[in-house]
């Protein structure tokens, strides 16, 4: 077994692939982990630091699918209570406050809602209970209290904190605290956080079918190598399926007719500016079909979500024309000064895996229980499914549990207090950032946005600008983010391509109007001399970016999802997904009417 390393290089990349093809009926692994997302990755962390030997790949990038779409909050789910679901809130309450204050204090971080009110005396009297029942259930949670209570504001109170709400949008509001989190990052820090213990990873490396031994029983899966091409088996123990949307084209592999029904849901988010909407607190707004966010985040606001069916491939939602209009009308109804396209910077679309035990074909997706579930649809193969962000950490817990049975009383899961890389020792970087800041020139924000991504690595980026000094330089057309940021994604975050740069390890495509592209030279340059790139490579990286970016932009001109779906799937993939294999597929081939993308999604995200 290879030394742990907390470097997702592209040799411990393969390092990880080796360890994999060199399992064995005899000698297998302990738990192959499949899906790259913050469950996947929460899962690889609870197997290894159970002592087992673990691996866990992910067909595309770390994060690709759904944890890097999401509305970026840790939350107890304060719409829950109005479904009496306590058990689920509390769950997510204690979650909650053991990342901010345990588990990844400089990744989670404290913001405050408004909830506006528009009836003077029932209204503030049902939200008020409501809000302070929220409030109760965090205090139930073992430790020093994280999070302040709630507050009551009259109409100037409330002004004062969002001078740009509607002065007749409401008379008055409760404010609320729950967290926000850059939600790939939270993925990238379980990645590494995992492989630091032992775990073997490999994103761009997909399982195209489940083995099974003489008996019936999952034993494996055959892997294929993205950037190669090469195929090979894995064998392990217990294979556990954390795919999300994709949880049903994977059970499908092993064959059989059970397992669970996941119901993919559409969820849209724009970017605007900072400075258009005048607030220091974010907004909850309930529509007539979801809930809608005002997030205030770093240099810009997120305003979000949508909550519609989706029938489509699974790889590439997209926002449409129609779901941009549903979210600004919804938030202009209470903003003073209307939003318009104009302002927009930046959107994203993501897809919701939320079960659908016994729902009927029709059935609304915001309906559907986001309550997790476990379960082994073939001897081997465990899934897990539904939850939520916040809750990862309960839902790889009792994954591993299921898949062990019996044996996991002795091998108890222990990530409640095992904090994240970046955790240890934050005090001491935050007291030493000072001194940073003057030897480079650092302003109050730039340290605020290191010490938020990267906590108490920020060690690893001082060590490159030590090496080299024009690493602590802001890029040139995205001075948010250093020289050094770029370089380090690929030589600690295991960024393979530029995509995984401008969309996982930056925010880059949606928190710049132009997606990036005015920086993809000097990004590409950096992420050339880590990894290697000639000019060959370096154009073809660049010209996949542009397409896709061209291609994203071009879908939110369209209409609805489809006509959405087919712009955006004129950019071909850097890494193209492989066809299923010959298990429950029947072995397709490359050109059959199943090839198409919508067919198969990228089983291992």
């Amino acid at each position: 077994m290879p030394s742990p390393t907390s470097r997702l290089t592209p040799q411990a990349r393969d390092a990880a692939l080796h360890a994999m093809r060199a399992s064995s009926a005899s000698d297998p692994l302990d738990v192959l982990v499949i899906g790259g997302g913050v469950t996947g990755a929460g899962t690889a962390l609870d197997a290894v630091t159970r002592g087992l030997t673990t691996a866990v790949v992910e067909a595309q990038d770390w994060a690709s699918g759904t944890s890097s779409r999401s509305s970026k909050l840790v939350h107890g789910g304060l719409r829950y209570l109005q479904m009496l679901d306590f058990h689920l809130v509390h769950e997510a309450l204690t979650e909650r406050d053991q990342l901010i204050t345990k588990l990844a204090p400089h990744l989670v971080r404290p913001v405050s809602f408004l909830y506006p009110l528009e009836h003077r005396v029932w209204e503030r009297g049902y939200v008020g209970a409501g809000v302070a029942l929220y409030d109760t259930l965090a205090t139930l949670v073992p430790g020093k209290r994280s999070l302040p209570f709630h507050r009551h504001l009259t109409r100037a109170g409330m002004e004062r904190v969002f001078p740009d709400l509607r002065h007749d949008a409401a008379i008055g509001a409760v404010r609320y605290w729950d967290a926000s989190v850059d939600d790939a990052r939270l993925v990238s820090t379980l990645i590494r956080t995992a492989a630091s213990h032992g775990a073997h990873a490999a994103s761009r490396t997909q399982v195209v079918d489940l083995t099974k031994n003489h008996s019936g029983r999952v034993d494996g899966a055959r892997l294929r190598d993205l950037e190669t091409g090469d195929e090979f088996r894995v064998h392990a123990r217990n294979v556990i399926n954390a795919t999300g949307v994709w949880t049903e084209e994977t059970e499908a592999l092993a064959g059989g007719t059970g397992g669970l029904r996941v119901l993919a849901s559409k969820g849209v988010h724009i970017v605007v500016p900072r400075d258009r909407i005048r607030g220091e607190v974010g907004l909850i707004l309930q529509t007539e079909k979801s809930v809608l966010f005002v997030i205030p985040w770093s240099r810009y606001w997120v305003i979000g979500t949508t909550d519609t069916p989706w029938e489509h491939q699974l790889q590439h939602p997209v926002a449409t024309s129609a779901d941009i209009d549903y979210v600004l009308e919804h938030a202009n109804e209470v903003l003073a000064n209307p939003l318009t396209r104009k302002d927009i910077i930046g959107t994203w679309a993501g897809l919701r895996p939320l079960l659908q035990p016994g729902t009927k074909a029709g059935t609304s997706s915001a309906k559907v229980s986001r309550e997790h579930t476990t379960a082994s649809p073939v001897p081997g193969l465990t899934v897990t499914a539904g939850g939520k962000l916040t809750t990862y950490r309960v839902m790889a817990k009792d994954a591993v549990d299921f898949a062990l049975g019996d044996e996991a009383k002795d091998r108890p899961s222990i990530t409640a207090d095992t904090p994240l890389l970046g955790a240890v020792n934050l005090a001491v970087q935050r007291n030493w950032s000072r001194s940073y800041a003057q030897r480079y020139g650092w302003s109050p924000a730039m340290v605020d946005h290191l010490l938020h991504r990267y906590g108490s690595l920020l060690t690893d980026i001082v060590d490159l600008c030590e090496e080299d000094e024009s690493m602590a330089r802001p890029l040139e057309h995205a001075p948010a983010y250093l020289r050094a940021e770029v370089a380090y994604a690929a030589s600690h975050e295991g960024a393979l391509h530029l995509e995984d740069v401008l969309l996982h390890r930056t925010r880059l495509n949606y928190e710049i109007a132009d997606r990036g592209l005015a920086a993809l030279e000097e990004i590409s340059g950096l992420m050339a001399d880590i990894l290697g790139w000639d000019d060959a490579t370096r154009g073809r990286e660049v010209a996949a970016y542009e397409a896709r970016a061209a291609a994203e932009a071009a879908a939110e001109r369209e209409p609805d999802d489809g006509a959405a779906e087919a712009v955006r799937l004129a950019a071909d993939d850097v890494a193209p997904l492989a066809p299923l294999g010959s298990g429950a597929t029947g072995g397709l081939k490359p050109g059959s009417p199943e090839d198409s993308p919508g067919a198969a999604g990228p089983v291992g995200t």
